[in-house]
Parts: structure tokens; C-alpha cells; sequence
């Protein structure tokens, strides 16, 4: 029901905005605007589902070929135990564990056109053990919420950005992005927890999350240790080599298996096809309103306002100029992406509002997106507390990227 309403708002503050623009600034253009902004939103959306189609057949093919292969059972005995506290609804050895397991790690090296098609086939699995079909799941939600929460070890894309902007260190948004992500991820873990009554004190919970903030400390310390001319390389090296490695186990351990790995592909290609298809009028649907929200205005409103307020608490005011990214990521990432462009376009790659727009765009993911999507491709209509846990996550996320961006760059 939550995400009713912030639908039903996005078109009602859009349309007060447009009311208030043309009564009080004379603005003739902005319902035309508005309206070609209908369109537009419409045709995009049907265009990120013809997108997704290749990659969800391609994506969900492989996943076919590493579940014939026993590549995600072998994956959820490993997680299982953490996985089993997390998601307590679900039974032992569930198939959606290692579905999870892999989707969270396409997303932490910054593969997204990889976690996509995985994480709608964990969505999926997640749907077969849900008793209220058209009602999120518990464990739907912990999912959720935890993919929006955007955990990214590797931003590749936003380095390459940096790079083709003159940045004199592309990667020096690295540790910075790194440490909000995982901000956002433990937030989203605890604010989900508190609504399911998940107890996060289980020493296994906790040896999992302690080994994870290891790994991540690992990372951080073998990052810093390397020229600063090298990280942009190598971690995008690292990413794709890792992901072309899990392809070829998958289908090394499905030939060890004496699976037919072609059909088992053409199988998985072919849930991928119709998956791509139910969404595109879920994906519609949010894009279009976030269309009318934009283009009415609201988003300059909403920033000017906080760009007084904080002015009137007396804090520095330098990090406003970034706050349009961090409003408009849960809505739309490509367009949080145009305006970290354009941030480093107008203020320079290198400037502390570049590096916070940077941060900001990589600090959470696209909750709207991810929520139409994911729960759109199930047919879920009622989202329970997945928005607000989500936006938490997103709050938190922000906050501490301008934080870490004030220690780093300040």
C-alpha cells in the first residue's frame, strides 16, 4: 500500500508545484513539460525492459546452468546457517539462498546488469514458499531492502566517469563510497530486523557480519596500499575477471554433472524472456511518475528549502549543492547519474561537490526501481514495510557519505 500513495503523490505534488509555477512565476511552459515528461518516462521505461530482456536471458540462462550444475545449493550449505536467522520463514536448504548469495555479490563488485537477473530469480524462488501471493514475504523484504541498500565494493561505472572527466584520481572515491554503502547495508539489516523481531545478537549473525566487515576492512587496507593510478584498473579488472570465473565454474561443474548445458541455458533464457515482459508495466508506471515529480519542480523546491534550513542552523552549506543526487537515486539512476555529471561538469571532478555527488551516487541504489521491478515481476501489490525500511537504508546512506566526503575531501 505504500508505494499507492507515493505514487498517488508524486502526481498531486507534481501538479500543486505546477500550479504554484504558473500563478506565482507566470510559467506557461510547465504543464507542456510536465506532460512531455509522460511520455517521455513511458518510453524509457519500456526501453530499460527491452534492455533487461537481453541481460535477463542471458543472466537467468547461466542461473539454470549453475542450478543444474549445484552451484547455488553448494552456496546456500555455505551461507545457509546466516541465511536460516535471517530469513527464518524459509525453509532449510532453500534454492533462493544461493540465488541471494550471488545477487548480492554482482552487486558489490558493481555488476549491475548481472545482479538483476539474478535477483529477480531469487525474487522468484522467494515467491514459491510465499503464502499471500500478492502480499510481500518476510524474507521477500529482508531481500529487498538489503539489494537496495546498494552494499558496492567496486564502483566501476563511477570511476569510469570520474576518468573521462579529468578527475586526477578517478578512485579516490573508493573508501569513501565503500564505508556509506556499508552504512546503508547494516541499517537496512537492523531497521528490517526491528519490524520482523529478527535477533541480530545471534552469535552466528554475528560471525557472519564480523567476517564480512573483515573482508571489507581487508579490501580498504590492499586498496591504500596500491598508487593511486592503479586502482581504477585494477578494481575493474578484478571484477570482471571474477564474474567471467563464476561463468565457466558454472559450467565446468554442470559438464562434471553430465548436464546438457545448452538446453539447461535455453531453459533459464526463456524464464528471463517472460520475466522482462511482466515487468514493463510496473517499471511504467513509477517512471512515469517520477517524471511529473521532476519536471514540476518539486525536486528544486525540496532543495532550496533544505538549503535554508541548514543555512539558518548555521552549518556549512557546501554539501546543498549535491543534495539533488541523493534525492533523486531512490527515484531514478540515471538521472542521480546526470547530475553527478553534471555536478563534476560545472564544479570540476576534483571539487568537493564532484567527489560528494560521486559518493552520494554510490552510497545507495535505486530503491523506486528496484521495488517496481523486483516485486513487479511477482505480481507482489501489497509491499508491506519494504519502502519505508528502504528509504531508511537511503537516509542513512546519505548521511554518512556526506560525513565520510567531509573527512575525506571536506
Amino acid at each position: 500500500m505504500a508505494l499507492n500513495y507515493i505514487w498517488i503523490a508524486f502526481f498531486l505534488i507534481g501538479f500543486l508545484v505546477a500550479l504554484f509555477q504558473l500563478i506565482f512565476a507566470g510559467n506557461t511552459e510547465i504543464f507542456n513539460e510536465i506532460m512531455n515528461s509522460t511520455f517521455s518516462s513511458a518510453k524509457t521505461g519500456f526501453e530499460i525492459s527491452l534492455g533487461l530482456t537481453g541481460a535477463l536471458t542471458l543472466w537467468m540462462g547461466l542461473m539454470k546452468v549453475g542450478e543444474k550444475g549445484g552451484v547455488v545449493a553448494m552456496l546456500g550449505k555455505l551461507f545457509g546457517p546466516f541465511f536460516e536467522r535471517l530469513f527464518p520463514e524459509l525453509p532449510k536448504g532453500h534454492p533462493a539462498y544461493g540465488s541471494m548469495i550471488l545477487n548480492f555479490s554482482a552487486n558489490m563488485l558493481g555488476l549491475d546488469n548481472a545482479a538483476t537477473p539474478i535477483g529477480l530469480k531469487a525474487m522468484k524462488e522467494l515467491q514459491e514458499s510465499n503464502q499471500k501471493k500478492d502480499t510481500a514475504s518476510n524474507a521477500q523484504i529482508m531481500f529487498l531492502v538489503l539489494n537496495a541498500s546498494g552494499l558496492t565494493i567496486i564502483p566501476v561505472s563511477i570511476m569510469v566517469y570520474r576518468t573521462q572527466l579529468g578527475a586526477a584520481n578517478p578512485a579516490d572515491i573508493f573508501i569513501p563510497i565503500l564505508i556509506a554503502t556499508y552504512v546503508a547495508t547494516l541499517v537496512a539489516l537492523i531497521s528490517v530486523a526491528i519490524v520482523q523481531k529478527i535477533n541480530l545478537f545471534d552469535r552466528i549473525i554475528f560471525a557472519y557480519l564480523g567476517g564480512l566487515t573483515a573482508i571489507i576492512a581487508g579490501i580498504i587496507i590492499y586498496f591504500t596500499s596500491l598508487p593511486k593510478d592503479q586502482i581504477a584498473g585494477i578494481s575493474t579488472f578484478l571484477a570482471n575477471f571474477i564474474l567471467l570465473s563464476i561463468i565457466v565454474v558454472f559450467i565446468v561443474l554442470a559438464l562434471i554433472r553430465k548436464v546438457n548445458v545448452y538446453d539447461a541455458f535455453i531453459e533459464g533464457a526463456k524464464e528471463g524472456f517472460n520475466t522482462a515482459v511482466k515487468i514493463i508495466p510496473f517499471l511504467v508506471a513509477i517512471l512515469v511518475a517520477i517524471g511529473v515529480f521532476r519536471a514540476s519542480g518539486a525536486m528544486d523546491f525540496i532543495v532550496s528549502g533544505f538549503d535554508v534550513f541548514f543555512a539558518w542552523l548555521g552549518f556549512d552549506t557546501r554539501f546543498t549543492g549535491a543534495l539533488p543526487v541523493a534525492f533523486m537515486k531512490p527515484l531514478s539512476g540515471s538521472g542521480a547519474r546526470g547530475l553527478m555529471i553534471d555536478a563534476m561538469t560545472t564544479y570540476g571532478a576534483d571539487s568537493f561537490l564532484g567527489r560528494l555527488s560521486c559518493t552520494l551516487q554510490g552510497a545507495t541504489d535505486t530503491t523506486f526501481y528496484i521495488i517496481a521491478v523486483y516485486f513487479g515481476s511477482v505480481g507482489v501489490k501489497n509491499t508491506r514495510h519494504a519502502v519505508g525500511c528502504s528509504l531508511i537504508a537511503d537516509l542513512a546512506g546519505a548521511i554518512a557519505a556526506i560525513i565520510v566526503a567531509y573527512l575525506f575531501f571536506g
